[in-house]
């Protein structure tokens, strides 16, 4: 006996999947059915939203890193400056961090200035006692400059060395140069006066980790 081909009409359905057989075909959907949605549908905004962070944080770095290289090689007005001796203490402590303002002038007396360092490499935080055509000296601890005793209350009495020096006249376009922590420190008195051209600028502030300038050296006379 012959049977009737097989079609995919006559393929049957499953009653537990409510699927009624017969061959694949694209559905319409239905009137007033809601769009099924594909995947990433709606992702785009959110997307383009975090390419945006990332690329504004990417910028932000290099821009940062840029902006640092410039300070620390001294491209910049200002520049950072790392302390790792104790030779300013009280003033300035071991690893605090300070801001140079590049010039070479006009300094005061009493300004805290960065030179380059007279006896290697690297660079120097000393005071700046006296001027070019100043006389200098000390007696008995106590800071002398044109012949009239300085204030110096940033100065600890028990961190005293050397306490008769002088006098000596300091040469025009030259700075004395003298530790706040005068016991075995290395300054003036050891290298003599520097030149105004080795000054790599005057010590505006303090950035870490007390941020705000140096107290002022004539504080408490």
């Amino acid at each position: 006996m012959r049977t009737a081909p097989r079609t995919a009409a006559a393929v049957p359905g499953d009653p537990r999947t409510r699927d009624r057989g017969g061959s694949p075909r694209h559905e319409t959907p239905r009137a007033g059915a809601a769009p099924v949605p594909t995947a990433g549908a709606g992702s785009g905004s959110g997307g383009r939203h975090w390419r945006r962070l990332r690329d504004a944080a990417l910028w932000l770095a290099a821009g940062t890193s840029l902006l640092l290289v410039a300070a620390t090689s001294g491209l910049l007005p200002v520049q950072p400056m790392r302390v790792h001796s104790d030779s300013m203490t009280p003033t300035v402590a071991p690893g605090d961090l300070l801001l140079v303002r590049h010039g070479q002038g006009p300094v005061e007396r009493g300004d805290v200035v960065a030179v380059t360092d007279p006896l290697g490499e690297g660079m120097l935080v000393k005071r700046a006692v006296a001027l070019g055509g100043d006389e200098v000296a000390i007696e008995d601890g106590v800071l002398v400059v044109d012949g009239t005793a300085v204030c110096e209350p940033a100065i600890d009495p028990a961190r005293l060395d050397g306490v008769w020096f002088g006098p000596v006249t300091v040469p025009d376009g030259q700075l004395f140069l003298l530790s706040d922590s005068r016991d075995g420190s290395v300054d003036s008195r050891a290298f003599g006066p520097v030149p105004v051209s080795s000054l790599v600028g005057t010590v505006t502030g303090r950035l870490w980790p007390a941020p705000g300038p140096l107290p002022s050296p004539s504080t408490g006379c």
